[in-house]
């Protein structure tokens, strides 16, 4: 075996040996084994990767794996063990303390680096996002709590939404990030609203006025900070992570000046259990460029005198099943994209759904839907669920 071949190693490679007791010894404190029985144990195929690990942190260990050095037969298992042994903390190259300091530093979610994201992922193909989403595309957390597959799970989410912002008919609906429409298009069918979505992917706009032409919705390609008129209820659903903290006071006021006196606002959005650090830095370059993920203290202080915190609910858990779905749709599907897309890009791709969804497992990041109201709701605000 290769760790075998790595403790045998001659004496002119006594150095890659002592990487591999290193990475061993990490690994060893998330209950991973390198080469073990365990479907989480690593499976080294290259004896470089120690040094690529160690030298590169969490960004060298994805573009790994994408490059076939190693394998774990249960990808989600695995993620969900190495948040035990804080190995973020303890492997920190120059490149990611640097790219940390980046996000705190500078403003990476410019009005002009907006639209990277939505070029970059969300304009893959709409026939590729289809066959791993739901009919309606959404392409945010399920609500699992009565359902059994993942189209119902989508639209109890939907509803859920619908709920807790007392859509009435007539009502005017804002949908800042509105994906595919998925929320709009719900609102519009079931609750009698009039909807205006605004994204940034050419992608979605056009596979949505399609979807749901003869609705009285409207989908815009918009950056969410030109939006300035009147609504009576405000929503946004998994966009707020692409927002970046020096933006969020922004969006909170973006959102307070479009929202009626008297309306409500429901923001949806992952979040993580601290507000130090930066995204992933093998997220940021292969799957969301310029994300951030918030902190409960950061919206907080984003929406200090502008809004009441009427609800605060957390069903993060509830993500990992989602992603668990979205990962069986796309190996499915994957036979019609292997030659346009490449056996590179269904590891990175695979690498990205699971990880995630050991991440939520671990409850190392979390899913909350918060909502919000101008000046209080009289009388109080009661939790649907």
């Amino acid at each position: 075996m290769l760790r075998e071949t790595l403790f045998r190693a001659p004496p002119q490679d006594v150095a890659r040996s002592s990487k591999f007791r290193l990475l061993s010894d990490l690994l060893a404190q998330a209950g991973i084994e390198p080469d073990g029985p365990e479907p989480w144990d690593m499976r080294i195929h290259s004896p470089d990767l120690p040094a690529r690990l160690l030298a590169q942190g969490s960004l060298g260990l994805g573009e790994s794996y994408m490059d076939g050095e190693w394998d774990a037969d249960h990808l989600d298992e695995f993620f969900a063990r190495l948040p035990r042994a804080r190995l973020g903390e303890r492997v920190q190259p120059a490149r990611i303390v640097m790219h940390a300091l980046s996000a705190h530093l500078f403003n990476r979610q410019t009005r002009r680096r907006a639209w990277q994201v939505g070029e970059r992922h969300y304009d893959l193909g709409n026939d590729f996002y289809a066959a791993m989403l739901d009919p309606r595309m959404t392409y945010t957390c399920a609500y699992w709590k009565d359902a059994g597959d993942l189209a119902a799970a989508q639209d109890a989410k939907l509803d859920l939404v619908c709920r807790k912002l007392r859509l009435e008919p007539g009502m005017r609906l804002l949908d800042i990030g509105c994906g595919w429409g998925s929320l709009i298009g719900y609102a519009a069918e079931h609750y009698g609203v009039e909807c205006v979505g605004v994204t940034v992917s050419r992608e979605q706009v056009e596979w949505a006025r399609a979807r749901y032409a003869g609705l009285p919705v409207e989908f815009r390609l918009q950056d969410y900070r030109e939006v300035d008129e009147a609504f009576d209820r405000v929503a946004s659903i998994g966009m707020f992570e692409h927002v970046g903290r020096k933006n969020f006071r922004t969006f909170m006021q973006v959102a307070r000046r479009c929202l009626h006196p008297d309306g409500l606002l429901l923001l949806h959005t992952i979040g993580k259990n601290t507000r130090r650090g930066a995204t992933d830095p093998w997220i940021d370059r292969y799957i969301f460029p310029n994300g951030d993920l918030p902190a409960v203290g950061q919206i907080g202080h984003a929406l200090d005198d502008l809004f009441v915190v009427e609800d605060l609910h957390n069903f993060g858990a509830d993500y990992d099943r989602t992603l668990m779905a979205w990962h069986a749709n796309f190996e499915a599907a994957w036979p019609q994209w292997a030659d346009r897309l490449g056996e590179r890009f269904r590891r990175m791709w695979r690498y990205y759904l699971l990880s995630c969804a050991g991440a939520f497992r671990a409850r190392d990041i979390q899913l909350w839907q918060w909502v919000l109201s101008p000046a209080g709701v009289p009388g109080g605000y009661r939790r649907i669920s």
